[in-house]
């Protein structure tokens, strides 16, 4: 596996006594006329996982990359704790910032044993140095491996091995790159897992980086969704579930159908009922209603089109009489079929609703 020049972030020091929260304030970064990062406003708690979810194209690692100071910014600020980075008239190049990253594909130096790669970031004379790099391959599962060769390592350890690379200088902040992406779903989802563990583990303040929603949600504590260069909602996993910003968010966050209703400030009345409504929304309205909320049972106001079956759980395309396609899920196998006459209904807390018609601007929610 061939390394990058850059793909190494030394560190130097030792660790502060406690994480260090990432402030990000007003970002832009733009290549010439190409507007990449917009103003964007990140918050990664001290000691907390964030997870950077959004499509491929959006600024995920341009983000990340800016803040590790390996891109200079165009404007706004970057912090960590009470550190100023990058702000007006201020770059801290990336070898002073206390960040670690870790990328996409490891990019481990194929020609160094694990444990000098391990101690790359290092510098030779830290007192310690044996001592970091042995802790650090214990902490990812690697202990007893600095002698091997990286070819001889699996494509999961080569990601724990850059993982070991990005702690043993102890940096304020780690930040990872779709570190999974490579990996097949099994071994994906056992190493985000351990990831996780270890990162609370050592009580880190880590962003992380993903373009897939189950992923963002089991390793962030919170999530922030970024479309079009701009953070445009973050918070806990189930805020951005259950009451997303915007019908664009809510469109990319899950399954979701949006069921025309009239609204009177307490709910609305839907082909599924009398839906209770978040806010006080008045006339016509679209309600985002998630699979898992619309029950299906025997009837006559709809017909099942077509079962999608996923061993955990079904889901139905049901067809209303007016034309109307709505999607119910169910746990486990279907106990209807195609061509079954059906009703629908509502079942869960209340839910969001947006102007029949008009999508709002995605807009940053605090939590």
């Amino acid at each position: 596996m061939r390394a990058r020049p850059e793909t190494a972030v030394p560190v130097t020091g030792d660790r502060p006594s406690g994480p260090a929260p990432v402030s990000v304030t007003g970002l832009s970064k733009s290549y010439g006329d190409v507007p990449v990062l917009r103003d964007v406003e990140l918050r990664v708690p001290a000691g907390a996982l964030v997870a950077l979810l959004g499509p491929s194209g959006c600024g995920k690692t341009t983000l990340l990359r800016t803040i590790a100071g390996l891109e200079r910014h165009t404007a706004g600020e970057v912090r960590v704790g009470d550190r100023l980075l990058a702000g007006p008239g201020t770059f801290v190049p990336p070898e002073r910032r206390r960040v670690g990253m870790v990328f996409q594909d490891g990019a481990v130096f194929p020609h160094l044993s694990v444990a000098r790669n391990v101690g790359y970031g290092l510098p030779r004379r830290t007192p310690d140095r044996d001592a970091r790099i042995a802790d650090a391959l214990e902490l990812v599962g690697l202990a007893g491996y600095g002698d091997r060769s990286p070819a001889t390592l699996s494509g999961g350890q080569l990601q724990r091995v850059a993982l070991a690379r990005a702690l043993a200088p102890r940096p304020a902040v780690i930040l990872l790159d779709e570190p999974f992406s490579s990996l097949d779903a099994p071994l994906r989802a056992e190493l985000r897992g351990e990831v996780r563990r270890m990162l609370t583990a050592i009580d880190a303040t880590a962003l992380f980086v993903t373009h897939d929603q189950e992923e963002a949600f089991v390793v962030g504590d919170e999530v922030a969704l970024m479309l079009d260069g701009r953070v445009v909602q973050q918070g806990p996993p189930t805020l951005l579930y259950e009451q997303p910003a915007s019908r664009e968010i809510a469109a990319f966050i899950g399954d979701a159908n949006f069921v025309p209703g009239d609204a009177d400030g307490d709910g609305a009345r839907t082909a599924l009922g009398w839906i209770p409504l978040v806010g006080a929304p008045e006339g016509a309205v679209e309600v985002m209603v998630r699979p898992e909320r619309v029950v299906a049972t025997a009837g006559a106001t709809a017909t099942v089109d077509a079962i999608e079956y996923f061993g955990h759980d079904a889901v139905y395309r049901v067809r209303l009489d007016d034309g109307v396609v709505l999607r119910s899920r169910v746990i486990g196998a279907p106990a209807l079929a195609p061509g079954d006459r059906v009703d629908l209904g509502f079942t869960g807390p209340p839910a969001v609703a947006w102007p029949a018609g008009h999508a709002l601007p995605a807009a940053v929610a605090a939590t």
